[in-house]
């Protein structure tokens, strides 16, 4: 049977949220000073992206909620303690800038545009609702999903396969008639195909080496994929 939706990771996929977590937070550094311990801003901005990393991944296992791995990364990366207060607002003054640089890639709304007419399209996020649909609307492109999943919602997180099935039900479709489009090899694509929906590795940075896993590097090869152009590693079956 052929794909007949797909399912969209956000951040990092269709929204530069890296690059623009990197440019809230060097603005913000410039605005609080440089924590100490840090010998340049750019070390500074390493150390975020990697205490990022750490705690999104706790979130994600349920080690902790939303909210509780935004207050930790931010008590991490400064190396001291602060009350949960404290923490919310440090956090909230970096948001303001981090929201300022909200973009999506370039090449998002053309590949959109490209699928329109062929297939339903919906988000799955290891966010919550709150901030990916006030994203999305930000952004310009909430009206081209028909619904917005989220795992602070749901309950579970990718790659559970409860979440990848969780946006399945609500489009009413089987899972083998959905395709995954995100930027993580394991949590996206890997857990999409083990969910029985066909899952899409969009490798960005081309670090490759994965080749169990359906990759493309940019959503210009998305639409050829789904036609069943194999040139881009799509099976046969997917014609």
């Amino acid at each position: 049977m052929p794909i007949r939706a797909v399912l969209w990771d956000i951040d990092d996929t269709i929204f530069d949220y890296s690059g623009a977590d990197r440019a809230g937070m060097h603005q913000h550094l410039e605005s609080e000073g440089l924590p100490d311990g840090y010998d340049s801003l750019d070390h500074a901005l390493d150390v975020w992206k990697a205490v990022t990393d750490v705690q999104w991944a706790r979130f994600a296992a349920g080690e902790t909620d939303f909210q509780g791995q935004r207050r930790e990364r931010v008590r991490t990366f400064l190396g001291r303690w602060l009350s949960d207060a404290e923490a919310d607002a440090w956090f909230g003054r970096h948001a303001t800038h981090y929201e300022a640089a909200w973009a999506l890639f370039p090449d998002t709304v053309s590949a959109l545009d490209r699928l329109a007419g062929g297939y339903r399209h919906a988000v799955l996020s290891n966010s919550s609702i709150h901030n990916q649909d006030r994203k999305l609307r930000a952004l310009g492109v909430r009206d081209r999903f028909e619904a917005v999943v989220c795992a602070v919602e749901l309950g579970v997180s990718k790659p559970e396969a409860g979440a990848f099935h969780a946006a399945c039900e609500v489009l009413e479709l089987a899972p083998h008639e959905v395709a995954y489009v995100g930027n993580e090899p394991d949590i996206d694509a890997g857990g999409a195909v083990a969910a029985g929906l066909m899952g899409i590795w969009l490798d960005r940075e081309g670090r490759g080496g994965r080749p169990e896993l359906v990759r493309i590097t940019g959503l210009d090869e998305l639409p050829g994929l789904l036609a069943g152009d194999t040139r881009f590693g799509a099976p046969d079956t997917f014609r």
